[in-house]
């Protein structure tokens, strides 16, 4: 198996290619998903010169298999779940609820965390680009793309480096666009495609986004996006 991307700034450049056709676009912000994603939008939002901000999503982890998405949240209180899981492992719906509260405190702290004073951006118009550094199951994108709805942008692209086939069609269905460098079969794991996937730390988030929020979309005409 040969890996595709160095690390996730080799990553980030190489999504960004598939995404040049937003250069220009009026109103348009990158939004990465902690803490992986946003080094990848960091690329992304320094290609396409649009600021770039984070969107908080936390995976619904099975109890004793947390590796495995049950479902996910995401700010504005938007809960997706994977009911095929529940199905088949038998959990009750009470664990599922346990699971929700406690990544539901994460993901305030987090905002809390990585926002400090800065205002949430108005999405109200906006064509959003949503990045993540990888995909597998697409629950936590999914949750992202439903919340991102509710502040009324003008469009969401979901955009990673990689996907599964099943994530991909899954997001393509929510997404006005996804957009993916590869969609390898059999899948294995995002992990799998990363010569260097050290887990992205808080410092390393907060760094992205004091360096990305500064940048502004330059004048040009507007495009539209291709896969």
């Amino acid at each position: 198996m040969r890996t595709l991307f160095a690390n996730r700034g080799d990553a980030g450049r190489q999504l960004a290619q598939r995404l040049t056709g937003l250069i220009g676009r009026e109103n348009l912000i990158v939004l990465g998903l902690p803490r992986g994603g946003v080094p990848v939008a960091a690329e992304v939002a320094r290609a396409l010169a649009a600021p770039l901000d984070v969107f908080v999503v936390r995976k619904l982890g099975v109890p004793g298999h947390e590796e495995l998405a049950m479902g996910a949240v995401a700010s504005g209180g938007i809960r997706v779940i994977n009911q095929e899981t529940l199905t088949a492992l038998h959990i009750p719906r009470k664990a599922v609820d346990e699971v929700t509260a406690r990544e539901e405190r994460e993901v305030l702290r987090r905002e809390g965390l990585y926002r400090g004073d800065r205002a949430t951006p108005s999405f109200q118009g906006a064509t959003v680009v949503l990045v993540d550094d990888g995909v597998a199951t697409g629950s936590t994108m999914i949750a992202a793309i439903r919340a991102l709805r509710l502040a009324g942008p003008a469009a969401v692209v979901a955009a990673a480096p990689v996907m599964s086939h099943d994530a991909y069609a899954a997001i393509t269905a929510e997404a006005n666009a996804c957009v993916t460098v590869r969609t390898p079969e059999p899948f294995y794991g995002v992990g799998a495609w990363y010569e260097d996937f050290t887990q992205t730390s808080d410092a390393e988030v907060l760094a992205c986004l004091e360096a990305g929020s500064k940048s502004t979309p330059p004048p040009v005409a507007a495009t539209s996006a291709g896969r």
